[in-house]
């Protein structure tokens, strides 16, 4: 029992700290929907108040699917950029790509929406960049057969690297720092060996950016067809939920003062359990062979008597280094140390005129 409340209460200061560093809420992964419809608006004859031109307008939306809590995101803020790539031979070289890239002042919107004249049914090709937090990467088709992994973050990536060296016995058994590579490692790095902290300068070269989501769609010119959607579900990362009830409790002055309360009192019952444990060894040792634990006792307490009371010592034998690995001098010197502690503290008490507890 005594066991399991230490590592209780280890595990739980150990979690404060994760929370305080705002690591503890991991991503979660979601379903995107995305909704690609267009219109077709027919010329009129002229005299009409209406387009004297046919033309067809796309867009571009989505949303998230169970989406937690009462703020939505919007659309645009899960992508780092949108191309759509229409029929280069009907609207030519200089017309045929639309564009949108996140910048610093990019207002998020719930779509996009594509607007060009035409009476024809166009293909269009739509590649989606996602926007990852922390950010991905692409490995080296190489390495990531390798390392069994295709796109994700640096962290993951240096991760999965050290249990491969780990796992093949890369490491230098004399110089650490080294790695001596393999055959498929010689191939990759292009060298025999190599420092660890040579490892992240040599792994830019092999990390790309990620495969946008290409989806390629038919717009749709036909007057009977007024509008037509098509839907696609991908994959994203989104915050966990209590990210947010996380942040606002650890920001709380009340909830910081309770938590030091807590981790003080803590701390002091861990002290207490190891005085008890401390005590609890002395009588079991006592209770197994009583009169093997006197004679040691009292060998160690005539000692420290013997410590204390001699004041000149031996100056030949304090001078080897024998004399201070010898098995009494911990329990010596914690026993001075302690002395010298309770003597400081008396001071304090004089000088302050209060009884520390």
């Amino acid at each position: 029992e005594i066991i399991l409340f230490v590592m209780l209460s280890m595990g739980y200061r150990a979690k404060r700290r994760k929370m305080a560093d705002k690591v503890l809420p991991q991503r979660q992964k979601r379903k995107l929907r995305i909704y690609i419809s267009n219109t077709y608006t027919p010329s009129k004859p002229e005299g009409e108040e209406a387009e004297k031109v046919s033309s067809w307008e796309l867009r571009v939306e989505g949303k998230l699917l169970e989406e937690p809590g009462k703020q939505k995101r919007k659309f645009s803020s899960f992508f780092k950029s949108l191309v759509i790539e229409l029929d280069k031979e009907l609207y030519g070289p200089d017309n045929h790509l639309v564009e949108w890239h996140r910048m610093p002042t990019t207002q998020e919107t719930d779509g996009f929406q594509v607007k060009r004249p035409g009476d024809l049914n166009v293909k269009c090709t739509l590649l989606l960049m996602l926007d990852h937090q922390p950010p991905q990467y692409k490995l080296d088709p190489r390495l990531a057969r390798l390392l069994g992994v295709h796109t994700q973050t640096r962290a993951s990536i240096m991760q999965a690297l050290w249990l491969y060296i780990k796992n093949n016995k890369l490491q230098d058994c004399h110089e650490k720092e080294f790695i001596n590579c393999n055959r498929y490692f010689r191939q990759i790095f292009g060298c025999p060996r190599m420092r660890f902290s040579e490892i992240p300068m040599k792994l830019a070269s092999l990390l790309q950016h990620p495969d946008p989501i290409i989806i390629n769609h038919m717009i749709s010119v036909d007057p009977t067809d007024q509008k037509k959607t098509a839907c696609y579900d991908i994959d994203v990362e989104v915050d966990d939920p209590l990210k947010g009830q996380m942040n606002s409790f650890l920001s709380s002055t009340t909830n910081q003062q309770e938590i030091a309360a807590l981790e003080i009192k803590i701390h002091e019952t861990i002290e207490y359990i190891n005085q008890l444990k401390t005590e609890r060894d002395f009588m079991l040792s006592f209770s197994n062979k009583p009169q093997d634990f006197i004679q040691d006792w009292l060998k160690s307490q005539c000692r420290d008597l013997k410590l204390m009371t001699d004041v000149t010592g031996n100056p030949e034998e304090e001078r080897r280094t024998e004399f201070y690995q010898a098995p009494w001098v911990p329990e010596a010197v914690g026993r001075y140390v302690y002395s010298r502690l309770q003597q400081r503290r008396q001071e304090l008490e004089q000088v302050l005129g209060i009884r520390l507890t």
